[in-house]
């Protein structure tokens, strides 16, 4: 997803995979032929209707048939609560890490320039007017790019042009219906759905009149009809309809200002509400307070509670033992929604109905404080652990977190004390408490901020941090240096003076662990600021300090940080041993330190006389690294250095398309080269050589084709020592390592194993070749039969020969052939 867009058609299709259809598609045949009308005349197009009608499976079906030269994006905005986050979340979908003081909108204008995408606004209610504003200026900008939203209103934008989906069509008991499906109305959906959940149903004629009545007693609502029909796993089709009518008919009455499709769709929500079990019902609120989807044995934690702790009734009882079994009752009512991998996920309009009885039985301050609790052990387990073995699952654990990160920290640092709580001093002092276990989350999450390329996002929770505790206190000095660290990585003027505000503030309070990080990011900020001297200083103050609290990974830290240092002061040898320092106290499995002392060796040993072959091991290394957690800084580095390695050595081709793809990474992530003059006099040297030997015109043309190319397609390349950029002649053939049906789950290096270990290398000549342990390679390889469900090479051979572009097969193994 943070490769740069792939070029050829059905490029962009891969890069961003729509979800698949996990039921089936039921009816909507001339919607869905008015709707692709409407996406070939018009530029934006609003699915509306009421929650539950069907929204988001139209847009994506009709998305699926569009087929944009450009692909189809998907940018899920049902737990987005911020409005100034909509331009974050769109660049995080599209794969840019920006990090640079421009404006989130402009990187996203920038890689939609010029495109033709598909990109899909899902659930834009909430935001309606950001949407607008977002949507007005990307159509403005990119005359190219088409937009399709799902709202329950319309956004109101010029141009727009509206598809009003209603329910599902209800046949009259008299109609001529039939049992036979493909009718693609209301009764039809409730058998297919009946059908999945209970092995061998049909529906029979004495029971047709019921489903009728069934559905047009819940509106042809489809997601009302779908939460009735898994409950014929217990009841008759007679009885199910009768309860669900009287259902109705007592539960809710009306509710002012809801129109009646609302009131039918909250009504069959708490009918379904009504048929689970107490524990049950207490998952289902508590829930709730998950903003994303979420992973079962963190949603253990924040669910389990029972009387003796929370001092509620008994009723709310739900001991951790039963979790799991509550949670999969919940899945088995189609109340939770698996939502690929072991992640869960609510419906919205289930979530909303959730978290109202949350606070109705008085639980939502307990749920919230114990989903904040569980994210800051996450975080901090991650925080404590960040350079051991399994950095790349955590990395990837915690942004399949993110959503959820954001609503816990979005209630710790709210302003506002709690008003629920009748006694004011308590509700002070646990809104205190909150706010303290956020703010302590929040700088917890530090290196996932820069790891995952959310700085922007990092500084705006510390600044929440700042207005939260306005008074000196350990959580505002810690924030403080957590900005200055943050605010240097994208060139904030005040960077320093927040690191020297830090260290006075920890000084005065004693806090000897945010007084020595105060000093680490003075380090930091003094060096990109040109201040060596000064900076060495710092980081002697930062030494001692961080060695008497025995603060091993700030260590490591401040020596990446002073082989920087010295790179820019142009001290190599000093830079080259802290770089050794680093990678010496690193283990086999740790990625971002490793791909960056990489990266910094190579640039020390690049101006260093003679060292061209250290710098090219030292280049390939870190692109290794750096790739496997998406860092795409370091990876923009390391190509820049090849590229410049290529021009010194005559291979001006190579140096023109190694020089493009460094440049896409540029562009996502704030600007070429941190700024440094010295390093983007090397690559201005190398581009004019490269341009005088090929001519502007063939220099642009590579260039330009490096900038397109799928990212692991040119790290292979880069380190295999091409020189020719191969041809695409289609688009199945625009990476050899990307668009294998059923290969979402492997990772680029599981990918480029699977392509070796398919041409017949051993586990030993493949870590020969990769330059990684074989012990590494094992791991990988039994990684990859574990993901396909498959258990010897030759399956995994023929498993890829039927994936692979025709051109590869004579390249396989002669298990291919057989």
């Amino acid at each position: 997803m943070n490769s740069p867009v792939a070029s050829g058609p059905g490029a962009g299709q891969r890069r961003w995979q729509l979800p698949a259809d996990v039921s089936g598609f039921v009816g909507r045949t001339d919607e869905l032929v008015r709707l692709a009308g409407l996406l070939d005349r018009a530029r934006l197009v609003t699915v509306a209707g009421p929650g539950g009608v069907g929204k988001t499976r139209l847009a994506l079906r009709a998305a699926a048939s569009a087929t944009p030269a450009g692909g189809s994006c998907l940018v899920e905005l049902s737990s987005l609560t911020d409005p100034e986050l909509l331009p974050d979340t769109v660049a995080l979908r599209l794969g840019l890490r920006r990090a640079d003081a421009a404006s989130r909108l402009e990187a996203v204008l920038g890689e939609l320039r010029g495109k033709k995408l598909l990109l899909i606004l899902d659930t834009c209610e909430h935001l309606t007017a950001a949407c607008a504003e977002f949507v007005q200026t990307v159509l403005r900008d990119s005359g190219d790019i088409r937009v399709l939203a799902t709202s329950r209103q319309p956004l109101h934008v010029p141009g727009e042009e509206v598809l009003r989906l209603g329910p599902l069509p209800v046949p009259g008991t008299d109609s001529g219906v039939t049992t036979d499906t493909g009718s693609g109305d209301a009764v039809e959906l409730f058998a297919q759905r009946a059908a999945a959940a209970v092995s061998g149903f049909r529906l029979t004629e004495p029971d047709l009149p019921h489903v009728i009545r069934l559905c047009r007693r819940l509106d042809g609502i489809p997601l009302a009809i779908e939460l009735a029909a898994v409950r014929v796993r217990a009841l008759p089709i007679a009885e199910l309809a009768a309860r669900v009518e009287t259902g109705l008919a007592a539960g809710t009455g009306t509710r002012r200002g809801s129109i009646g499709r609302h009131q039918t769709l909250h009504a069959a929500i708490e009918w379904s509400y009504g048929l689970c079990t107490d524990a049950e019902k207490a998952a289902w609120r508590r829930l709730s307070v998950f903003a994303g989807t979420f992973d079962m044995a963190v949603a253990r934690d924040v669910i389990a509670a029972s009387s003796a702790t929370t001092g509620r009734p008994a009723a709310g009882d739900l001991p951790p033992e039963q979790a799991d079994a509550v949670l999969s009752g919940l899945v088995d009512k189609s109340v939770v929604f698996p939502a690929g991998g072991s992640r869960y996920r609510l419906l919205d309009s289930v979530r909303e109905y959730g978290a109202a009885r949350l606070a109705e039985a008085g639980e939502d301050i307990e749920c919230r404080e114990r989903h904040l609790t569980r994210y800051l052990s996450l975080t901090r387990d991650f925080s404590h652990r960040l350079v051991a073995d399994g950095q790349q699952e955590r990395l990837g654990q915690l942004r399949a977190e993110h959503s959820n990160i954001r609503g816990a920290l979005e209630y710790g640092l709210a302003s506002a004390c709690p008003q629920t709580d009748p006694d004011a001093a308590t509700a002070r002092a646990r809104a205190a408490a909150s706010a303290r276990a956020a703010a302590k989350l929040a700088a917890a999450l530090f290196p996932y901020w820069v790891m995952s390329g959310s700085i922007r996002e990092g500084m705006r929770w510390q600044d929440k941090a700042l207005d939260r505790f306005a008074e000196p206190s350990p959580e505002r000095a810690s924030a403080l240096a957590n900005l200055s660290l943050l605010g240097t990585t994208v060139g904030v003027a005040e960077a320093a003076g927040r690191a020297n505000e830090a260290i006075a503030m920890a000084a005065r309070l004693g806090d000897d662990r945010t007084h020595a990080r105060g000093y680490l990011a003075l380090h930091f900020a003094l060096t990109t600021a040109g201040r060596y001297q000064e900076a060495l200083e710092a980081a002697k103050q930062a030494r001692w300090r961080l060695e008497a609290l025995g603060a091993e990974h700030a260590l490591r830290t401040l020596d990446m940080q002073l082989a920087l240092t010295h790179v820019h002061a142009r001290n190599f040898d000093a830079a080259i041993e802290h770089t050794q320092r680093l990678l010496r106290s690193l283990g086999p499995g740790e990625r971002w330190l490793r791909g960056n002392a990489h990266a910094l060796l190579a640039l020390a040993h690049y101006q260093q006389p003679g060292g061209q072959a250290e710098c090219e091991n030292a280049a390939c290394a870190a692109l290794r690294a750096t790739q496997e957690i998406s860092n795409l800084v370091g990876e923009a580095y390391s190509l820049e250095v090849l590229g410049w390695l290529a021009a010194d050595a005559g291979r001006y081709q190579r140096t023109a398309w190694l020089l493009g793809a460094a440049q896409s990474l540029w562009d996502r992530t704030g600007g070429r080269l941190s700024g440094s003059a010295v390093l983007d006099g090397y690559h201005q040297r190398s581009a004019a050589m490269a341009a005088g030997t090929l001519g502007a015109a063939k220099f642009d043309e590579l260039h330009a084709a490096g900038a397109v190319r799928p990212l692991g397609q040119i790290a292979t390349l880069a380190i295999a020592g091409a020189d020719v950029l191969p041809e695409l002649p289609d688009s199945r053939a625009a990476d050899e390592t990307s668009g294998w049906e059923g290969s979402e789950g492997l990772t680029t290096r599981e990918r480029e194993i699977t392509v070796l270990v398919a041409r017949g290398l051993s586990n030993r000549d493949i870590a020969a070749r990769l330059v990684i342990s074989k012990r590494t390679v094992d791991a990988h390889v039994n990684h990859i039969f574990a993901k396909l469900g498959l258990s010897s090479r030759v399956q995994l051979t023929i498993w890829l020969r039927d994936r692979t572009p025709v051109r590869l097969i004579d390249e396989l193994s002669p298990a291919a052939h057989a």
